[in-house]
């Protein structure tokens, strides 16, 4: 891959609010890059400045190198597909897809020829003379994407296009844009708050929050090697706890030590914990350093998805056996799977507790009690 779109040292406010904090990103040629975030964080801002609709306050944007910062967005190789689509009521499928073909002045055999091609990629052929109020909200944004994808962008935008649709539906459409991507060889740039669509869709996800990038990589390391507390929780479910790392490779969380992978932190640092809860595996109690009592047990299809409250945290954990409520049981965590995380301003709160001694999990050790599980709400 090949840089193609540069963000440098971006801002944007609006009034007094800082919608933009001077983010950089860089977008590669041929690639699907999705902005995830929640609502307000600037993920839709840093598209709208990417397509031409704002101007930044500050900073730069770079298509090859080159700025174009001060080309409209017709005159940037470019499309957008909106959420809500912005098709012409007054024309039906083949004149929405032609229209910016005729704008451009393309001959009726040309565009004849390109709309077809563009039914067939969007699976509504034999669609041409329907209106676009009579089709389902599946088939109005294939025929958004057509349209935006007829005039044969270097760059496509989509901003949350497929937020208005049912989940089935919306499943089965982020297969379709994948492929899509895949088979025209184009740069996409995705905006969505839906960490499934990212975790399907994308080469890269960079995470936003609060006008800033916190992470960008590929979803795979994302996920198994979240930056933050806030990626952490963004980008799937997670157990998040606060720890100590004694040394490089052991680490102190739940009361208890644990062996980890982890490296590179000052001796007795104090960090983050963050294990998922398909990382958890049920034991026997008197097996494991960790344990606890099945509060809660919510089949989900293809897991079972459990509550196990320890001394003062509670656990959640997803496994394809079924524990009963109210079952005690051991909590074992491979090493690998444990992932240390630098403290930062995302990371969780503690309300310290008061110690119950007559928990069935407090144990004396030493003359004193030692709790094997971590203080947090």
């Amino acid at each position: 891959m090949n840089r193609f779109v540069d963000l440098v040292n971006v801002s944007m406010t609006y009034g007094k609010q800082l919608v933009l904090d001077h983010i950089d990103l860089y977008i590669n040629r041929n690639e699907f890059l999705t902005l995830l975030g929640p609502s307000g964080c600037g993920k839709t801002t840093t598209l709208r400045i990417i397509g031409g609709f704002e101007a930044p306050s500050t900073g730069d944007v770079l298509l090859d190198g080159t700025s174009i910062l001060h080309q409209p967005p017709h005159k940037r190789p470019l499309n957008t597909v909106f959420q809500r689509y912005a098709l012409f009521p007054h024309l039906d499928v083949a004149g929405n897809i032609a229209f910016g073909l005729k704008i451009k002045g393309a001959s009726g055999a040309v565009v004849k020829k390109k709309v077809a091609e563009m039914l067939e990629l969007v699976n509504l052929q034999g669609f041409e003379k329907r209106h676009v109020l009579s089709l389902s909200g599946g088939q109005q944004q294939r025929v958004a994407i057509a349209r935006a994808l007829a005039n044969e962008p270097q760059l496509l935008l989509l901003d949350e296009p497929l937020g208005a649709l049912d989940l089935q539906l919306r499943k089965e459409m982020q297969v379709e844009l994948k492929n899509m991507q895949r088979e025209l060889g184009i740069t996409f740039v995705f905006v969505t708050h839906d960490q499934d669509e990212a975790l399907t869709m994308s080469d890269t996800i960079a995470v936003m929050n609060e006008g800033r990038i916190l992470q960008i990589g590929k979803p795979e390391d994302i996920y198994n090697e979240p930056k933050n507390a806030f990626v952490a929780r963004f980008i799937g479910e997670s157990n998040i706890m606060d720890g100590t790392m004694r040394s490089d490779y052991r680490v102190d969380f739940a009361w208890g030590s644990f062996d980890c992978v982890d490296k590179g932190f000052a001796d007795n640092e104090p960090v983050d914990i963050v294990i998922r809860p398909e990382d958890v595996v049920i034991t026997a109690p008197e097996a494991a350093q960790i344990r606890g009592m099945v509060s809660s047990v919510i089949f989900k299809g293809v897991h079972y998805e459990m509550r196990v409250q320890t001394y003062d945290f509670i656990w959640k954990i997803h496994s394809t056996i079924q524990s009963r409520v109210g079952e005690s049981v051991g909590l074992t965590i491979a090493p690998e799977l444990i992932h240390v995380m630098k403290k930062s301003a995302y990371s969780p709160t503690i309300e310290k507790l008061a110690i119950d001694i007559n928990h069935p999990y407090a144990r004396q050790r030493a003359g004193g009690l030692m709790y094997p599980e971590s203080l947090q709400q």
